[in-house]
């Protein structure tokens, strides 16, 4: 009796096990790619949009994953690739994330690097006669305007700059209406710092202000002192910088080494960061930004927790990065996308299409609105450097 009572309990035991084995393969790995500048000026922007997508997958896995196309749930695992800011080596990472099982990839850090690589894409869905690649991509830091309707497989979630400055020189206009002539500094070798100052100059001119010339320097350059003698001999009132944090930097200090202190300070978007606060808090006080990240929500404050336990730091840039992870996850779930070897062409059409389909999500600050030309219209508010830290000083009515 005890053999057969042994018999028939390790014939359970082995059904059991059989019975156990689908339970591990009903969870699937899937890999998302991003990529960006981790070398370089400008490699914290990279290092900060790797942890803000690892940070958000991190909670989405706690979560309980993705639920993939035929039912299987999905652990997502992030790889980050480097392009160095380069617009070359961008297309190569691209065509090596394209060249694998990847149904998207998520970069990449600069405007320049972006505008080459949207244009290797098809530019139009179905065009036959157009060999360009057929492979999603949704930019998270890349802010030079209009970059999406290159090709209809780019997608950005970046804030208008246009709408931000717009509105920030509309708001100035009656803050400080004592405030006539402006002076502007420009990373002239930059894509976004170009596009953005050209914004910044014609909604100057828009609300009245007096341009009175510009100065001009490099992404890499550390002495800046022929620049704002420029600046000083014209006496503005309001100096609008059009860079990033280490330049940003540069100048502001040797705008205090020289006396130069106008009434109002203007910087970038992307200066609204740690980096320019660790480099220059004091010269940088006073310094007002517009901006479509600040913790000022309980996501967006859990979200900056997250992203500083991976070493990097939560900005308009970042967040934009940890907002897409959900924003796939929405997709791969809509579009049952299955992330499998033998569907990846299928995969990415689905992806594409899912992409092309949104009217809005949810973003960190409120909802996101999005464009026919797969832009995004995000929330966003005025942030000045105060006691060194960003302290919200106005949010636009939405």
């Amino acid at each position: 009796m005890y053999g057969k009572v042994a018999v028939i309990a390790a014939s359970l035991g082995v059904i059991g096990a059989l019975g156990a084995a689908p339970a591990f393969a009903q969870e699937r790995t899937v890999k998302i790619t991003g990529f960006g500048a981790k070398s370089g000026v400008v490699r914290v922007f990279g290092i900060n949009s790797e942890a803000a997508l690892k940070a958000a997958a991190e909670e989405i896995n706690k979560a309980g994953g993705v639920t993939l196309g035929d039912g299987t749930k999905g652990r997502f695992a992030i790889e980050f690739l480097d392009d160095r800011c380069n617009a070359e080596e961008g297309i190569s990472v691209v065509r090596r994330i394209a060249s694998s099982d990847a149904f998207v990839a998520v970069g990449p850090t600069c405007s320049n690097v972006a505008e080459s690589l949207f244009g290797i894409l098809q530019k139009k869905v179905g065009d036959a006669s157009d060999t360009g690649l057929q492979f999603p991509i949704i930019a998270d830091v890349a802010a030079k305007g209009g970059l999406a309707k290159i090709s209809e497989w780019a997608f950005r979630n970046v804030p208008s700059e246009f709408e931000m400055y717009k509105s920030l020189f509309a708001w100035l206009k009656t803050q400080h209406p004592d405030l006539k002539t402006i002076w502007g500094g420009v990373e002239k070798d930059f894509a976004h710092s170009n596009a953005t100052f050209g914004v910044m100059k014609s909604q100057a001119e828009t609300n009245g202000l007096k341009v009175l010339g510009q100065s001009e320097w490099l992404l890499a350059d550390t002495t800046f002192s022929t620049q704002v003698r420029e600046m000083r001999r014209a006496n503005p009132d309001i100096v609008a910088i059009s860079a990033h944090p280490f330049t940003t930097c540069g100048v502001l200090k040797e705008m205090d080494r020289q006396g130069v202190k106008p009434k109002l300070l203007i910087g970038l978007t992307s200066s609204s960061s740690i980096e320019t606060l660790q480099g220059c808090a004091k010269q940088a006080e006073g310094i007002i930004i517009p901006t479509s990240f600040a913790p000022v929500t309980p996501e967006a404050k859990k979200a900056a927790e997250q992203v500083a336990k991976l070493g990097g730091s939560a900005d308009l840039h970042s967040a934009a990065a940890y907002e897409i992870m959900f924003i796939l996850k929405d997709v791969i779930e809509k579009q049952k996308i299955m992330a499998k070897a033998d569907t990846v062409q299928a995969d990415r059409v689905k992806m594409r299409e899912g992409l092309a389909a949104l009217k809005e999500t949810n973003g960190l600050l409120g909802k996101v609105g999005r464009t026919p030309d797969r832009e995004a219209i995000k929330p966003f508010l005025f942030v000045h450097a105060k006691d060194g830290s960003w302290q919200v000083l106005y949010k636009p009515a939405s």
